[in-house]
Formats: structure tokens, sequence, C-alpha cells
């Protein structure tokens, strides 16, 4: 280990290391719930009910789509761990990420109409092109061609996104003919318990309790027994579900074949789903390299962090293996900060998460009877931790105040990921050219605009 993490020249040592994926596993571990409570919705469960159908029958582990997407969510983390682990030996853990789960579901199958094996395949898609692009170098391009506000503002209106799914989940929001949305009713043991579980967490956040998201669920859980919202089942299955219902399940054929759409129009729409699943990983796990490489110490005065193409292939090729074995596009966890805040300086902090994330497997009969209210204030929390991004978003220039505002304001306003990267890649040139300042504006940016208006004029959809 010594040898081969070069431990002594990090500066640690093998109890630091594995002490710091412990802390890193647990500070992410709810992905392990709230993953296939998110992606059951798109469908993704035998009965094949979408969105709020499926929240509503209560889904649990037993069934064996739901399972096999336990089972991808944990093998998708462990590949990409390990490979960021022996490979680029950074001490960054990787698992299908929030905000690309709920675009998934939300964006590209309730919205879109896509079924949840076209979206695997548009997600595998969308790994290889991440291949290609951190192999031929074509990444470092687009990520200079896109304005730093956009990259802020992507991240912030995620955050809005997911807050958003949260609190209806939670049943704090609910939908009203007459003003869109309102209270929901806080006398129902469906929406008071996820508000307790959310001012739990809100508490151990507060108090940098390590571990809190994940407390915060399980606290949820248990409380939500004697409410009734906790179901648990008459017997416990101790085997680890089959990943068969959902291993190499991608529609290829069908991702290109929408109906009645003409062929243009079908491209344009797999053209915009991948670019978009593309554009948010790829500066959501840039963002989290360079913040916590920044913490660690591995990024240079160039800003530049080391290994760091070796660590956008681990996410790639863990993004590509996890839409073959059923799950939506993995990446590298900000969670990871906590990690290396307890030393945590080499791969084997990663391999250490990326063993815990496949001994998890043995918790499925625990994890079965989460319910979608206890995750739900888990969304709320993620949220606010995404929307610190905006900090850094110069409000008082309006060429950049304005398409950054658009891109966070439409992504929960249209229920669409899609359509905030799109409006804010379509006015961030418009703004630019009526002030005279066009050559602020990359090429690139030019023609991707073009190509979302005609998406949403011209082209049928």
């Amino acid at each position: 280990m010594e040898s081969f993490f070069k431990l002594k020249e990090n500066k640690t040592n093998v109890k630091t290391e594995i002490m710091a994926g412990i802390t890193t596993f647990v500070t992410m571990a709810y992905i392990i719930f709230v993953n296939p409570n998110i992606l059951k919705l798109a469908g993704m469960n035998q009965a094949g009910l979408l969105g709020d159908a499926a929240e509503a029958a209560n889904i649990g582990f037993e069934d064996p789509i739901v399972g096999a997407v336990f089972v991808a969510t944990c093998l998708a983390a462990l590949v990409g761990c390990l490979i960021m682990g022996l490979y680029a030996n950074l001490p960054f853990a990787l698992a299908p990420g929030m905000g690309l789960n709920a675009f998934f579901t939300y964006g590209v199958v309730l919205q879109l109409h896509y079924t949840w094996q076209q979206a695997l395949a548009a997600v595998f898609i969308s790994g290889i092109l991440f291949i290609i692009l951190t192999v031929t170098g074509l990444r470092e391009a687009i990520v200079n061609a896109l304005p730093d506000s956009l990259k802020r503002a992507i991240g912030g209106g995620i955050g809005l996104f997911i807050a958003l799914i949260g609190l209806k989940s939670a049943h704090i929001v609910v939908s009203n003919p007459a003003t869109l949305v309102e209270f929901g009713d806080f006398t129902q043991a469906s929406t008071f318990v996820p508000l307790i579980g959310l001012v739990i967490m809100g508490i151990l956040m507060a108090r940098r309790v390590k571990g809190a998201i994940l407390i915060g669920i399980v606290v949820t859980t248990l409380l939500g027994i004697p409410f009734g919202v906790t179901h648990i089942p008459d017997a416990f299955s101790w085997s680890i579900p089959s990943l068969k219902p959902t291993l190499f399940a991608l529609d290829f054929k069908g991702l290109l074949n929408l109906g009645e759409a003409s062929f243009i129009g079908a491209i344009m729409s797999v053209i915009t789903v991948v670019i978009s699943f593309s554009l948010v990983d790829m500066f959501d796990t840039i963002g989290t390299l360079i913040g916590t490489g920044q913490k660690a110490g591995f990024v240079n005065e160039q800003g530049k962090l080391k290994n760091m193409e070796k660590a956008l292939f681990a996410d790639a090729i863990a993004t590509s293996v996890g839409a073959l074995i059923g799950t939506s596009t993995t990446t590298t966890y900000v969670e990871s900060t906590s990690g290396v805040s307890e030393g945590g300086r080499t791969g084997l902090t990663s391999v250490t998460v990326g063993v815990l994330f496949l001994l998890s497997l043995f918790l499925a009969p625990f994890v079965g009877i989460v319910p979608g209210e206890a995750t739900a204030p888990a969304l709320i929390i993620v949220g606010v931790l995404m929307m610190t991004s905006v900090k850094y978003i110069d409000f008082e220039d309006f060429t950049e105040a304005l398409p950054a505002f658009l891109t966070m304001a439409i992504m929960p306003f249209s229920y669409s990921i899609a359509n905030g990267i799109a409006a804010g890649l379509i006015f961030y040139p418009i703004t630019k050219l009526a002030t005279g300042r066009g050559k602020e504006v990359h090429p690139a940016i030019y023609v991707l605009a073009i190509l979302f208006i005609a998406r949403f004029t011209i082209l049928p959809h």
C-alpha cells in the first residue's frame, strides 16, 4: 500500500486513509436510499408506474426492478471509486449523482416521455462522449467555452430543482389549480413526519455532525413507523436483489424513434438530452474536483488539479458502466470533502469508500423500508448545499445576471434541467450582443444558442 498509493509522499498512513474513507462513505451513503426512490418514479418498477402514482403505491425493494436499481447504485459507486483510487490515486468518491437522477426521472422520462430504458441509453452515450472528450482533450475547450456564470448557475438551478422535488415528495408543497402551488396539510402524517425529518437534518448539519443526512433519514424512517408512513414488511428477504431486471436494458433503437416525431426532431431531442447529461455531469464533477482538491492541496497556482484527466476518466467510465447495469449518471461527490478533512490524501480513501458500497449490498432489507417521506428532507438539504455556487455569480453585471437567473429559475419552474441550461445558453449571447460585447462570447455558445432556439421553435418535438 505504501508503494502503490505513495502514502509517505502524501504525508498520510493506512489508518488515516481508511478512517477518511469511512467518513466520506457515511456522509454520502444516503444515495443508496435516495437513488432507487427517485428512479422508481421513472417507471423503474415492475408495474411501470410513473411519478406520483409510483410514490402512492409505496413500491419497495421487494419489487425486482427497484431492488436491481439499488444493486446498480452500489456497484456503479464501487467501479467509480476503484478507478478513482487505483488509477487516479485521489481521495474522491463517486456514486450516481443527485440532480442527474432527478433529470433522468423528471426531465427525460416524465417530461420528454422517453422510457427508462431509453434514458439509460442516453446516459451511456453521454458517458462514452465524456470518455472521448477527456481522452482527446476537448473537455478543456468546452469548459473554456462556457461562461463561468452559467457554470455556477447550473449547480444552483439543480439545487432549486432538487429542493422542489423534496418539498413535493414531503407534501410540504402541493398543487393548486388556482395558484399553481400551495402549502400542504401539516396535520397529515405524510407531511409532518418529513417536516420533522427536515428539522432534524437541519440541526445536525448546522452542528456539523458527520453523516447528518444519513442519520436524518434513519431517524425519520423510524419516526414514520408509529404514524403509518413507514411500512414494515411481514418478512425480510436477506438475499441480495438480482441485477437482471436492469442489466443491459438500454434501448438505443427506441431512443431515436419517438412515436410520430420527425427524424430531425427526434435527433435534436436526443442531442438535447445527451448534452444536458454531459454538461451537468462535467461541470458538477469539475467543480467538485477543484473545490475538494484545493482543500487537499492538490491544485496548483494555475488552478489545475493533479491527475484531473484521470479523475474525469474515472467519472466517465463509471457513468457508462452504471448505465449498462441500470442507474443514472455517476459523478464525483462533494461529500468527499469530509474525508479530505479527516486527512484522506490518496486513492486508498476512495477504495475504502468503494468497498463499503459493496458491503452495502447486504443492507437491502433495511434500505427497502425507507419511504419517500424519509428521503424527501435529504433532497431539500442537498438543494441547499448546491446553491453555494451562486455566490460567485456577478449579479452587478446584468449581461451575466439575466442568463444565470434564467438558468436557475427555469429549471424548477419548467420542471426541467435541460430547459434551464438551454435558457441560459440562449440569453447569454443575446445580452452580450445587445451591449456590444459579443466578442466575449465563445463561438461555440452561438452555435448552441441557435440549435436550442431551433429546437424550441422550428423543429418538431
